[in-house]
């Protein structure tokens, strides 16, 4: 049950910063994507204050928003706008699978969802996907050069 309230007070967490974040970056984009960013926005308020609940029914007390969020980059335009919504839709996946490793029954459920969310709306701003959203990408090992393979045994 710990590990539940933690992973869900740090979903809570992350969809502060969301919000934040939107209020940002949404003056910066053109009208079709500002609505986008309005959508998005409208929902991670949602999710913000369905988590409350669900850390008040946890038994904890939800952490509050902070009164501002550093970003990750300066936001001056509308690239680096739709820089900023494609990170902060990782951020809630990556901390969406944490809840879904810690939580079970309705709440996985639901954290599940959450992160399919949020994956889609990364790959809308950012215009490509990732294999395992939510996940932390690992540099895979350097793949050795042919000449120094070594061939397989004969039998």
């Amino acid at each position: 049950m710990a590990k539940t309230l933690e992973a869900a007070q740090a979903a809570l967490a992350a969809e502060h910063a969301a919000v934040y974040g939107y209020g940002v970056l949404g003056g910066r984009l053109s009208d079709a994507r500002a609505a986008e960013a309005r959508e998005a926005y409208t929902a991670h308020r949602s999710r913000r204050d369905s988590l409350a609940r669900t850390v008040r029914d946890l038994g904890g007390s939800p952490v509050a928003a902070a009164a501002a969020y550093a970003l990750p980059f300066a936001v001056p335009d509308a690239a680096s706008a739709l820089r900023l919504a494609a990170d902060l839709e990782d951020r809630v996946a990556g901390v969406y699978s944490d809840l879904v490793r810690a939580a079970a029954g309705p709440l996985r459920q639901e954290a599940a969802g959450a992160l399919r969310e949020a994956a889609v709306r990364a790959v809308r701003w950012r215009g490509g996907s990732v294999a395992f959203p939510g996940l932390a990408e690992r540099p895979s090992a350097p793949v050795p050069p042919a000449s120094t393979r070594v061939p397989p045994a004969s039998t």
